[in-house]
């Protein structure tokens, strides 16, 4: 009797490589609360997940943007101003009422944003340097507004607007759920729509999408575009939040919302990627600086050295999956 043929070693090791390239960090991500809940009692307590995931929220808004963005390949150096602008331009409309504090940031940081795909997609300048001169344009707009960061407009109490950020429900603001029904709408737009494939064909073969048909430079423009909005968007929710356009957030938030992305299994160099992976990536950044806090003896700039190091290990993991693949 014929032994059955045994499974190749080298498909198996493919499958595995891809396996941990698409799902490390939910991986990481069960591990380090496992591990967090027993040593720290106060992390698993209800008062401290509705903060993790309230705080969480803001950043998985901008980040399902730059999942977009980095799928095609390119990358947006502008949503932590854009997110910073959204936020000061929605305290400045609420004055106006509900439509013009969230309608605002939306129209202005999503015109930034769709300049940035067009000047990346018709002229085929680098999105590295349009996305960093927008950064500059967002912020020098912010600190215009608010004359040198010297005014900050705040949201009156009994505005409807606040209902956005400090409503709750269940004991979870409204920003968890909100952020939650975005990366689920995105999930779908991305992996069940013409346009989604559109977005990993760009980033995966840029060339050969041109020669199928596909709209790439339509493809980049949507994506630049829908990162501004969404930045502004998530601006807005703070704002909401916070009762007022605070000057000096979103400075650095441009590397977290790239470090989540990669973390999530996105690759730097597109055409691969999961808003589910950079849900993951949002919530195991947060949840190790959770940590850190918990520790309470450690510096809070220990954060930047423990993302820092995180986000460079894996890199190389991804490099080294991607090779074995």
């Amino acid at each position: 009797m014929t032994a059955p043929p045994e499974t190749p070693a080298k498909p198996r090791r493919e499958l595995v490589a891809s396996v941990l390239q698409r799902q490390g960090a939910a991986i990481a991500l069960v591990v380090v609360v496992a591990v967090a809940w027993l040593a720290f009692p106060r992390f698993g307590s209800p008062d401290n997940l509705r903060d993790l995931a309230l705080q969480s929220s803001f950043l998985a808004v901008i980040a399902l943007g730059m999942t977009f963005v980095i799928i095609t390949g390119g990358i947006d150096l502008s949503v932590g101003s854009l997110y910073a602008l959204g936020g000061v331009l929605a305290a400045y409309g609420s004055q106006w009422g509900f439509l013009a504090a969230l309608l605002l940031p939306l129209l202005v940081c999503g015109a930034i944003g769709l300049v940035n795909g067009l000047l990346v997609a018709r002229t085929g300048m680098a999105p590295f340097i349009v996305t960093l001169a927008s950064l500059l344009f967002a912020r020098g707009l912010l600190l215009a507004i608010t004359d040198e960061g010297s005014t900050t407009y705040q949201i009156a109490p009994g505005s409807a607007f606040l209902e956005l950020g400090r409503g709750t429900v269940f004991g979870f603001g409204y920003p968890v759920f909100i952020a939650a029904a975005l990366c689920l709408l995105g999930g779908l737009v991305l992996r069940r729509t013409r346009f989604g494939q559109s977005v990993f064909a760009t980033g995966g073969a840029e060339q050969s999408a041109l020669l199928m048909g596909v709209p790439v430079a339509r493809t980049k423009i949507a994506v630049y575009a829908l990162s501004g909005v969404l930045s502004g968007f998530a601006g807005a929710l703070t704002a909401s939040y916070l009762q007022s356009g605070v000057t000096v957030i979103g400075v650095g938030t441009e590397l977290d919302a790239i470090s989540v992305v990669v973390i999530g299994g996105t690759l730097l160099t597109g055409g691969a990627g999961t808003v589910l992976g950079t849900v993951m990536g949002v919530g195991l950044r947060n949840v190790i600086q959770n940590i850190i806090n918990q520790i309470g003896t450690l510096d809070s700039n220990y954060q930047s050295v423990v993302s820092g190091a995180f986000l460079l290990v894996v890199v190389v993991l991804q490099r080294s999956l991607v090779r074995r693949r």
